[in-house]
């Protein structure tokens, strides 16, 4: 049986800064995922002390960390990425950016059955 992937480009040339979160994405029936965080640039402050983490949620309204963390991509080009599992039906990456801190940024999920 062949497997099923699909790439699914969640946020692009979005400016993260204080609170961020992406937008949910409805992936209950892959068995994996990879995310891809990458920073396109638009850099002000010192983005690198931001701290992402994925979170999960059952409906795509109420989140609970999932517990995987994420190096923010803090330069323009850089990437992070993080493998997961039994992850539910919503994934979303969230970051807490320094005050005064932004970047662009790109969220890629990568999803097989």
């Amino acid at each position: 049986m062949m497997r099923q992937c699909v790439t699914a480009v969640v946020s692009r040339n979005e400016v993260w800064s204080g609170k961020a979160a992406s937008e949910p994405y409805e992936c209950g029936w892959a068995g994996e995922a990879i995310v891809w965080l990458r920073c396109l640039g638009a850099v002000k402050g010192k983005p690198g002390a931001a701290k992402a983490r994925v979170q999960i949620s059952p409906d795509g309204m109420r989140w609970v960390d999932e517990g995987t963390k994420l190096k923010f991509p803090a330069k323009e080009g850089a990437i992070a990425h993080a493998r997961l599992t039994n992850f539910g039906n919503f994934l979303r990456v969230v970051a807490d950016m320094p005050k005064g801190a932004s970047a662009k940024m790109l969220l890629t999920l990568t999803l097989k059955e």
